[in-house]
C-alpha cells in the first residue's frame, strides 16, 4: 500500500476523480449526508491531499487545510468500507502529522473516532455538536511550544449545532 501527498495542482484528473468518488461514496451515500462536498477548499494552494492507494485505487483519504492564522485543519478523513479495521486511518494521521509539522492543528472528529485522534495528541476543546445528523467533537493539537493567542478556527462552511 502506497502513501501519497499532493496539492491539487499535482493531481491528475483520474486520481482526483477517484479521491472525490471515495469521499462521496462514504460521506454522501453511505452516511446519507447531503452537503456541499465540493466546498472550494480542495483548490486552495496550501491544501494537501493525503491518500493510501492499493492496486492503483485510493482506499483511504484525508486533507490538510490551512485555516486563517496558519492553523492546520484536518478533515474529510475516510476509509473505504472494504478496508476498515486495518489501521489505515492511523497511517493517514501519521502522514498528516508530517505535513502539519509544528503548527497548531484542529479537526472536527466524529465522536466515535475521537480516540483515534487522541493518540495523535488531539484534545477535545468544546462540547459535542451535530453535523449532518452525526455527533462530532471539536479537537485541537497544540504545536510545541504553544503559540501565543492561537485558537481553533472554524471553516466558513461550518454547520455546527450543539447537542
Amino acid at each position: 500500500m502506497e502513501t501519497h501527498v499532493a496539492s491539487l495542482a499535482d493531481l491528475d484528473a483520474t486520481t482526483l476523480y477517484a479521491l472525490l468518488k471515495l469521499r462521496v461514496d462514504v460521506f454522501v451515500v453511505e452516511q446519507k449526508c447531503a452537503y456541499p462536498e465540493l466546498d472550494g477548499r480542495d483548490t486552495e494552494p496550501g491544501t494537501r491531499h493525503i491518500w493510501l492507494e492499493q492496486a492503483g485505487k485510493p482506499v483511504a483519504y484525508l486533507r490538510v487545510l490551512t485555516d486563517p492564522g496558519g492553523t492546520a485543519r484536518i478533515g474529510r478523513v475516510v476509509v473505504a468500507a472494504s478496508h476498515r479495521g486495518a489501521g489505515l486511518a492511523s497511517r493517514l494521521m501519521a502522514a498528516a502529522m508530517d505535513v502539519v509539522a509544528d503548527r497548531d492543528a484542529v479537526l472536527d472528529a466524529q465522536t466515535e473516532a475521537a480516540a483515534l485522534y487522541k493518540r495523535f495528541g488531539f484534545e477535545i476543546i468544546g462540547p459535542e455538536f451535530i453535523e449532518d445528523g452525526i455527533p462530532h467533537l471539536p479537537m485541537r493539537r497544540a504545536a510545541s511550544p504553544p503559540h501565543q493567542g492561537s485558537e481553533a478556527t472554524s471553516s466558513a462552511t461550518d454547520r455546527r449545532r450543539p447537542v
